[in-house]
């Protein structure tokens, strides 16, 4: 399905941009992130052929050893940033925001090479200079292309910040308001600049909304050249699902991974040749082997107002925590 618009408000373009050609290093720019208001659909649960072996590896739930088993490919299960290689992947981000503190303000002049791997915010500084990017000020998100009463722009400068919690805890907040006026909803999309335009890997993140409200929502993604793969994707006050847009069209893919977005989930997506798989908490929640991308994508951690249900009210506020973030290459040469 389309993206989202991501147009600078005096662009007289509606709708997603079109790619520009791929240079002679294969990165992209200028592709269009994107996602989608349809409906969830649940995936039948058959346990009564499953062995106990499986059903464990499944569920997460204590081997006979005591220890928790997970299916995903770093096999753990805790809250602690994972460090070092996972199987076939090797990491390339562990970012657990125990560093330098981010005040509001700080993602700001984002707009220096947007959308290529050169992309930086001019009011970063340090290692979060280095490392991350988020959509400039000014870009409109999904909900302006779906006819919604109540849309977004993404304004980082004012949603996004790095600090500890009251327990020491290194966290980013994306913190999404809509004015007491009724205007549109402040959003924001960061993203990881190690992993822009990289072909194929596995992006993981704990993540927790610590104040939900109607009409805000998240729809972490890869999208480009037809193809989109969304995890976790949904508003902030139901549940969290996984999506595959197959490349080139077809049915897609939907896997619900969690009840609430209140509680605290680590999610996972790994991305291998003519494979996607989606974790939540070392649980797999999704497998899709149909139109799976084969060429670079970026990673954006992408939250915006709602494209299904209530629209937010004027003068609300929304929370997301993230304690820590992880990516890898995959050596697929």
């Amino acid at each position: 399905m389309a993206g989202p618009s991501r147009l600078r408000e005096d662009d007289p373009l509606r709708g997603r941009r079109p790619p520009v050609s791929v240079g002679a290093c294969g990165q992209e720019e200028g592709i269009a992130m994107g996602s989608h208001a349809a409906a969830r659909r649940r995936r039948p649960v058959v346990l009564a052929a499953l062995g106990t072996t499986l059903l464990a590896a499944l569920l997460s739930i204590p081997s006979a050893g005591g220890a928790p088993q997970s299916a995903d490919a770093c096999g753990g299960v805790g809250a602690e940033l994972p460090r070092g290689d996972c199987g076939p992947f090797w990491q390339v981000v562990a970012e657990d925001f125990n560093g330098d503190r981010v005040p509001l303000g700080g993602f700001s002049d984002c707009d220096h090479h947007a959308d290529t791997s050169a992309a930086y915010c001019g009011g970063l500084k340090g290692s979060y200079r280095d490392n991350w990017w988020a959509y400039p000020a000014g870009w409109r998100d999904t909900s302006n292309d779906r006819g919604r009463g109540v849309v977004g722009v993404y304004h980082p400068e004012d949603t996004v910040s790095v600090g500890p919690a009251e327990n020491g805890d290194g966290r980013m907040r994306v913190r999404m308001w809509r004015p007491d006026d009724g205007g549109p909803v402040h959003a924001a999309a960061v993203v990881p600049r190690a992993v822009m335009q990289m072909k194929y890997g596995k992006y993981s993140a704990r993540i927790k909304v610590t104040k939900p409200a109607p009409g805000y929502k998240s729809a972490w993604l890869h999208y480009g050249g037809g193809c989109e793969m969304d995890h976790p994707e949904g508003n902030w006050s139901g549940d969290l699902t996984a999506f595959h847009h197959p490349c080139g069209g077809g049915e897609q893919g939907s896997f619900q991974g969690a009840d609430e977005w209140t509680e605290w989930h680590t999610v996972s997506t790994e991305w291998t040749p003519g494979n996607v798989r989606f974790f939540v908490d070392g649980r797999q929640t999704g497998h899709d082997t149909r139109g799976v991308p084969d060429h670079p994508l970026s990673w954006v951690l992408q939250n915006e107002s709602a494209l299904e249900g209530p629209g937010a009210a004027p003068g609300s506020s929304a929370q997301l925590e993230i304690t820590w973030v992880a990516a890898y290459a995959y050596d697929w040469k």
